[in-house]
């Protein structure tokens, strides 16, 4: 097993697997795209669609058996059982390091519907990768500051119009809606910078949650809220590759869609806006209580 090399060698195997399988996958997905970009009918849309799924799933599948190859990664899940691979979940998690992307796809492929992430619009010119999200209809939102949009609020209606452009592809077949609440990856320094009240998370935003609820809160079953915990610490990428990974632990509660919030206009209506940030904070607050708590074990 690869695993028992040095971990420099371990991380040059494992990078290489990584790449392969981009160069491999990619151009395939994006002769998929090509079509539906020229052919933009939504029959078309329906007939390909799944075809670029199946790619996207077996893309992750070889994923997963690098990471077998070269992880001895201690797995304690809990929370995946009785998953739908048919409905559409609204997918929301803590965010640290780019393993989690991996630990995520690794555990929800084919449990689930593809998860389509929500990605920084500037990510979009990201060599090779930025074509395979745009493939696959991933979101490019801008994210913009409370304080931004106080002094720009026209921005607000476009990343509004941005989101339910989004979400009207995803309506159309099975799709796991995924977030990032704190909007970035936690560090100290940005904690320490927010002077987040959250031990070990950053301050939630609620804006893109609250617009894909409001444009599909009649589509999604659940909201899955994913927490990650590395107890060894946070790994790097570099350190993520090299298999030092040692254990995650990775709960996951499926949680009721707030009813109440799915109507409005979250733009527009202050009152909404409030509302969601309560209940952010609290979905927040339970979180943090539940990495310290498993931290503790």
């Amino acid at each position: 097993m690869l695993n028992r090399l040095p971990a420099p060698l371990v991380g040059v195997f494992a990078a290489s697997l990584l790449m392969l399988n981009i160069l491999f996958w990619v151009p395939i997905l994006l002769v998929f795209a090509a079509i539906k970009l020229v052919l933009p009918f939504q029959r078309v849309r329906l007939l390909l669609d799944p075809v670029l799924i199946g790619i996207a799933e077996n893309w992750i599948g070889r994923n997963s058996a690098w990471m077998a190859l070269t992880q001895r990664t201690q797995w304690d899940v809990q929370g995946i059982e009785g998953l739908d691979a048919h409905n559409w979940y609204l997918v929301n998690a803590n965010h640290q390091c780019a393993a989690d992307i991996f630990v995520m796809q690794h555990l929800f492929n084919r449990r689930i519907p593809l998860l389509k992430f929500f990605i920084k619009q500037q990510l979009i010119w990201m060599p090779i990768m930025g074509l395979a999200w745009w493939a696959l209809d991933f979101p490019f939102m801008r994210r913009h500051s409370e304080a931004y949009l106080k002094k720009h609020p026209e921005m607000r209606a476009k990343d509004q119009e941005s989101t339910r452009r989004a979400c009207a592809k995803f309506a159309l077949i099975p799709t796991s809606v995924t977030n990032f609440m704190e909007g970035t990856r936690f560090t100290p320094a940005k904690h320490a910078r927010q002077q987040s009240p959250y031990r070990y998370l950053l301050k939630p935003k609620a804006g893109g949650v609250a617009l894909a609820l409001n444009a599909m809160g009649d589509k999604f079953q659940s909201i899955l809220d994913v927490t990650i915990v590395y107890p060894d610490g946070i790994p790097g990428f570099w350190t993520f590759l090299c298999g030092r990974m040692r254990r995650v632990i990775v709960r996951v509660r499926s949680l009721p869609l707030p009813r109440e919030l799915l109507s409005g206009d979250y733009g527009n209506d202050p009152a909404l806006r409030e509302a969601f940030s309560t209940w952010a904070q609290q979905l927040w607050k339970d979180k943090d209580a539940q990495i310290a708590s498993l931290l503790a074990k």
